[in-house]
């Protein structure tokens, strides 16, 4: 149960790699901003908060790559508050983002679902 999940945030952090390139790098893309639900008229006044959240989820990822492959490579005491922190967090944005708004639930469970797997076969392991 263990390697599943440090494979599932391994998985998280590609995830959060690819909302990344969806915030900071590829912004300016009408699909893009549909999929945020950023009006066009608003792209401005959205795109550094875009470009900071984008670098944060970058961040995130990093600490949940990293916390995988030191947890596949049995450095546990440095994977598992790697893992927790950024699976935690990844999780806990996901809950913020659907409270805050319920239109968001489809992008909250894609964010939010494996990471928390993660967590949960890491604490079952």
């Amino acid at each position: 149960m263990e390697t599943i999940g440090w494979v599932l945030a391994a998985l998280a952090g590609l995830l959060h790699v690819y909302i990344f390139v969806l915030e900071a790098l590829r912004f300016d893309d009408p699909g893009t901003r549909a999929v945020f639900r950023i009006e066009p008229e608003h792209a401005d006044a959205v795109r550094p908060w875009a470009w900071n959240q984008g670098w944060y989820n970058l961040f995130l990822a990093v600490g949940a790559l990293a916390g995988a492959g030191f947890g596949l490579a049995d450095h546990h005491g440095t994977s598992v508050p790697l893992v927790v922190l950024a699976c935690g967090s990844m999780t806990a944005a996901a809950l913020v983002l659907v409270l805050t708004d319920r239109r968001m639930q489809r992008s909250a469970l894609l964010q939010g679902t494996i990471p928390t797997l993660a967590l949960l076969a890491l604490a079952l392991g």
